[in-house]
């Protein structure tokens, strides 16, 4: 498809970032953590996939360019988490059964609680019929029409910037990464989304030299590169090493993701925050809650934002829906004047690169899965403005502006400080001791054969991996999850430094081995010899 020749005002790049941390307890029947998962598919993943399936029987073109991290991958393709999944929406299915029973005086609440009854049946039925009880070949099913591109992001999300004391860290959760996109997609990526959407200087090789051709930065990453890039965030630029650098578009950012200037804000739309969980008589609710007592989200709720006070309407989904049409119309609407006004400045059609969150879309902003379809409706209605994926975007105009990106990730103040500050700088001096005991020991175990060695090696990798993943850091200073993230920091630091002291000393506990292996069990195939020659390995 070439750009330069057709007709239009411009471009439109979508990408939706899919990752959660790789939590996996099958010590428990239930655990908290493990419902944002389940939380995810049912209210992001597969209502995603729904729509597209929906936009591809109403005959409408779309593009997506999706990255989905390793850890979410691992997890959507293991059994053991998988088989609690269809217990969770169960579970749900149960709750709006006997809420239909409880409201049947209420018609509006009643009402709901048949909404929620049917979208869960609905949902179970294609996990379990459509989709074969198999997420990631949905995806794969769409990246083959051509529909989606999806790429990937590092190992286990480690903010790279971070990492780099150790540059043996960065190249494996590069390397490991790639590796498990090509075994699962059966083809290489050709872009990464990076952690955080962290870079710094040199960055850039690495991916080179690991087939990498694209990723994406936040606006400033570009524009305090040298030099200035001549068309802004508006076409990508090309690094030194030839790889493309993709700019985030605030303005449409902004416009989705922002709760107070953005769609989600809307008084019609759902409200994330009341929730069944909270809202029911204990004893009524407790068995849809926490084992331990602790009232948690359900996913039934009955009411709709309102406004900023306490005082909470119904929630209309038929009205929310209404709402959901219009935000996608002004959204074309205000890209259209967005492309019109860049296109006058420049030779080739601009690009709006507007990244999110994929689980903004229905976990967050429950209409947002609708209003990406209505989206692709109204542009496929209009025909001004084309949605692209980067490689289309790149084979249209290969040629662009070489320039040297800044330092930048996509947090708060725009560099790193949701990651490292003096709530969870403790974390540092042991990922990186860590990682050079790691280097150490692939370089002196590098032609190990016993068995019980190398796997013991091998769930060496895993525990460092695990520790290096970016959500612990996040988690700690938003105090969202701050006493599980430290106890899983302090969980593999400790599983780590106990298995290097049993191989060291020639005592590798078996039994113990085991348990570790099934509870981390990231990675099946990994060798841990990517930490000693990743030249050759």
């Amino acid at each position: 498809m070439s750009f330069m020749k057709q007709n239009v005002e411009g471009l439109w790049l979508p990408l939706l970032h899919a990752h959660l941390p790789f939590v996996k307890h099958p010590e428990y029947e239930y655990f908290l953590e493990e419902q944002w998962l389940f939380e995810a598919i049912s209210e992001s993943y597969i209502p995603l996939l729904m729509n597209m399936k929906k936009l591809l029987d109403d005959s409408i073109d779309f593009r997506l360019t999706i990255s989905l991290s390793p850890p979410l991958l691992e997890m959507l393709s293991d059994e053991h988490l998988m088989d609690k999944y269809i217990s969770y929406l169960d579970r749900l299915i149960n709750l709006s059964a006997k809420e239909i029973k409880r409201l049947k005086g209420d018609v509006a609440f009643r009402s709901l609680a048949g909404f929620y009854h049917i979208r869960y049946a609905e949902i179970k039925a294609f996990y379990l019929e459509f989709l074969n009880r198999d997420v990631v070949s949905a995806f794969k099913h769409f990246n083959k029409l051509g529909k989606i591109e999806i790429i990937t992001s590092c190992a286990t999300h480690g903010l790279l910037p971070l990492l780099s004391v150790n540059p043996l860290s960065v190249e494996a959760q590069i390397r490991i990464a790639v590796d498990d996109h090509y075994k699962l997609f059966g083809q290489s990526t050709k872009g990464i989304w990076l952690p955080e959407c962290a870079y710094y200087e040199g960055l850039d090789r690495l991916l080179a030299k690991y087939g990498i051709r694209f990723f994406f930065l936040d606006s400033h990453g570009l524009m305090h590169g040298s030099p200035s890039p001549r068309y802004g965030v508006y076409a990508p630029v090309y690094t030194e090493s030839g790889i493309a650098a993709f700019g985030r578009d605030m303005q449409s950012s902004r416009q989705v993701w922002s709760a107070e200037e953005g769609y989600p804000g809307d008084w019609y739309y759902r409200d994330f925050y009341r929730d069944a969980g909270f809202d029911l008589d204990y004893d009524y609710i407790k068995p849809y809650i926490s084992p331990d007592g602790s009232r948690v989200f359900t996913g039934i709720k009955y009411h709709r934002i309102t406004g900023k006070g306490d005082h909470k309407e119904p929630y209309d989904p038929v009205k929310a829906m209404d709402r959901a049409k219009m935000h996608a119309r002004h959204f074309c609407t205000e890209r259209k004047k967005q492309l019109q006004a860049l296109g006058v400045l420049m030779d080739r059609p601009p690009v709006v690169v507007s990244p999110y969150d994929a689980e903004l879309f229905g976990h967050w902003w429950f209409e947002g899965p609708d209003f990406l379809y209505y989206v692709f409706r109204e542009m496929n209605e209009q025909k001004s403005i084309h949605a692209c994926t980067p490689s289309e975007y790149l084979k249209s105009c290969p040629q662009n502006q070489v320039i040297s990106p800044c330092p930048t990730s996509w947090g708060d103040k725009g560099y790193y400080d949701p990651w490292l500050n003096k709530e969870n700088d403790w974390m540092y001096r042991h990922i990186h001791h860590m990682a050079k005991k790691m280097e150490n020991l692939a370089g002196k175990y590098v032609n190990e054969t016993d068995d019980i060695n190398v796997r013991c090696l091998k769930q060496l990798s895993r525990e460092l991996l695990l520790a290096q993943s970016s959500d612990w850091a996040f988690l700690i200073t938003t105090e969202t999850a701050k006493e599980y993230s430290i106890k899983r920091l302090k969980e593999h630091i400790g599983n780590f430094n106990m298995l290097h002291e049993a191989l060291e000393s020639g005592k590798v506990d078996e039994v113990q081995l085991e348990m570790i292996e099934k509870k981390n069990s990231i990675f099946g195939e990994l060798d841990f010899r990517v930490y000693s020659n990743l030249e050759t390995s």
